[in-house]
């Protein structure tokens, strides 16, 4: 009888831990101490590691949120073709699950992005049309807005302006820290589409409104491509949309070296292969623990270092990786 029961619960245990598929493995990402790092004894910093996400990045998580809600809502249809500007994370992981799905997709990226980018879209089965790498991350963002006008038989899945980006961490992200660092006190991220900060911030700030989030940004005039400054004349409309004023507490000036300085010392301080806005938010992170008594920090680990090793952002002499900082796409 003993072994009949062992064998059932063998089985059940078994089934329980198959996913029906690759999309059901978005989220429950692991979170891992790296406080050797912190510039203060009393301030844990935490690693949230999103590259644990089937398609490498926290991008998985909106990617799969928008196609859902898109088909929900019936702006996507059986067959047709997606759009969408993306510096790589957001288009990699649409295009995987456009793939999945049966979605032709066609993804704008500035061409100053770098080459294992552009090879994972077309592995992915992307068809993947470049924009000046001079113009970044907006202008590409302006010719897939040209062509979704011009085209409105496509859907523009818009990350930028999409309010399941937000919502993905509302419902997703905000709660996974809760469970696991109940006693948070800032969570820190890039600034980018903003939907990290808005959906994670509102979240937390409902359960406990002490909660200071913290965001991330390049100076004006350099890039950390990928984070955005908004001083710089661009707003994303999810910041607007989601009260970003309220939600955001305040914001840490990341330079490009700290960035890369950063990303050097997770992987070889805490073997975290990260990629460098992961770096940026990190020094964020650390920023904000030297300027507090004590404290628990959360800050998001965005990727995975490999989409990056051919920028020399980890092998090169720091000053030539700062300098191509101004030239490749990191984000």
């Amino acid at each position: 009888m003993s072994s009949t029961i062992d064998s059932a619960m063998t089985q059940a245990l078994s089934q329980a831990s198959v996913a029906r598929d690759v999309l059901d493995l978005v989220g429950n990402t692991p979170v891992v101490d790296v406080s050797r790092l912190s510039p203060n004894p009393d301030v844990r910093i935490l690693a949230k590691l999103e590259m644990n996400n089937p398609f490498g990045s926290v991008k998985d998580r909106i990617a799969k949120s928008m196609i859902l809600a898109a088909e929900a809502d019936g702006r996507l249809r059986p067959g047709q073709t997606i759009l969408e500007p993306s510096s790589g994370n957001t288009g990699i992981a649409l295009a995987a699950i456009a793939r999945l799905r049966g979605y032709p997709i066609k993804i704008l990226m500035p061409e100053s992005v770098s080459v294992e980018r552009r090879q994972m879209l077309q592995i992915m089965g992307a068809e993947v049309i470049l924009t000046p790498g001079p113009e970044g991350s907006n202008g590409a963002v302006r010719r897939a807005t040209e062509m979704a006008a011009n085209n409105p038989d496509w859907c523009f899945i818009y990350q930028y302006g999409n309010e399941a980006n937000p919502r993905a961490h509302y419902t997703t992200t905000g709660p996974e820290i809760w469970r696991d660092v109940p006693d948070i006190t800032h969570f820190v991220a890039g600034l980018g589409t903003s939907g990290t900060l808005m959906g994670t911030g509102t979240y937390l700030k409902e359960q406990n409104a002490d909660i200071q989030i913290v965001a991330v940004e390049p100076p004006l005039g350099e890039n950390v491509e990928g984070l955005r400054n908004m001083d710089e004349g661009y707003i994303p409309p999810v910041f607007e949309l989601w009260n970003g004023p309220e939600v955001l507490d305040r914001k840490r000036v990341v330079r490009p070296r700290e960035s890369i300085e950063w990303t050097r010392r997770l992987v070889s301080e805490c073997g975290i292969f990260a990629g460098p806005s992961s770096g940026a938010a990190l020094a964020g992170a650390a920023k904000v623990a030297a300027g507090i008594d004590r404290g628990t920090i959360v800050f998001i680990v965005c990727d995975g270092g490999w989409k990056y090793l051919s920028t020399g952002a980890y092998t090169d002499d720091l000053d030539v990786a700062e300098a191509s900082m101004g030239k490749i796409i990191y984000f």
